[in-house]
């Protein structure tokens, strides 16, 4: 008979980065995250997202690997997608085209932090 999980209900999504500083002032100024420490040695650091129990690990690496296959995408849910975007493209954050709407269920919107890793948006067009 297997174990059960027991999971804590808190998150670490971890993504490669060239430049650790460049993107812990992109992670923060872009999406309002708080860097929590870091560890020069390591070439690592740890920032809180703006939702409880999610942090992201940014790992710096001679040769980020974000292309060509499987990859993290978290996706962030918002309340409003649009006022979201605006926000984000007013500081040059780039989009993978148009927001995508999927009638009575979801709006979703695709974007990339300064090495390719894609992140994306999404607010439920119905509760429940």
């Amino acid at each position: 008979m297997s174990q059960e999980i027991k999971y804590r209900g808190d998150v670490t999504l971890t993504f490669e980065v060239s430049d650790i500083d460049a993107s812990i002032e992109w992670y923060t100024s872009r999406l309002g995250f708080e860097l929590i420490y870091k560890v020069d040695a390591m070439a690592w650091c740890e920032m809180k997202a703006p939702t409880d129990s999610i942090t992201v690990g940014l790992s710096q690496r001679e040769e980020v690997n974000t292309g060509g296959g499987g990859g993290c995408v978290p996706v962030w849910g918002v309340e409003d997608i649009d006022a979201a975007r605006a926000s984000l493209e007013a500081k040059d954050v780039k989009f993978d085209g148009e927001t995508q709407v999927i009638p009575d269920m979801v709006k979703l919107a695709t974007f990339y932090d300064p090495d390719g890793n894609a992140l994306m948006l999404f607010q439920p067009l119905k509760e429940g």
